[in-house]
């Protein structure tokens, strides 16, 4: 897989803040940009997590090529919705680019419906720094 993401840091530190924002002020608890190679770009947190967000990025990465890989086998591009849900956490993947993908962990207080409404605002405003 060839792969070049160039990113400045005044492009990274508008990233960080359209997640901030977006969705750690909503409650998310860890939000993490990763690559499809399961490099993290960018990693907030609400400052309560632990997580081992590097180990979280490649099993990220690896699990949304297998779900990308079976929906082309039933003859979907990929599907919309990619989400994990725990008894107290939760995982949503979006994708922001070909290239990257969007990791928010959050807990039950947080709606699925709502946070999907910000995650696309935040993908949206990402895009258009790429643009």
């Amino acid at each position: 897989m060839e792969f070049t993401l160039d990113l400045d840091r005044r492009q990274i530190e508008k990233i960080e803040k359209i997640l901030d924002e977006e969705l750690i002020d909503l409650g998310v608890s860890n939000v993490i940009l990763l690559d499809l190679a399961g490099n993290v770009i960018v990693n907030l947190d609400n400052g309560n997590t632990q997580h081992d967000v590097y180990s979280l990025a490649a099993l990220a990465a690896g699990n949304f090529g297998a779900v990308s890989a079976m929906a082309n086998l039933i003859g979907e591009q990929e599907f919309s919705l990619l989400f994990h849900k725990g008894e107290t956490d939760s995982i949503h993947f979006s994708k922001v680019t070909d290239d990257l993908l969007l990791l928010s962990i959050f807990g039950k207080e947080v709606s699925l419906g709502f946070l999907r409404l910000k995650v696309t605002e935040a993908v949206r405003k990402i895009e258009s720094l790429f643009g």
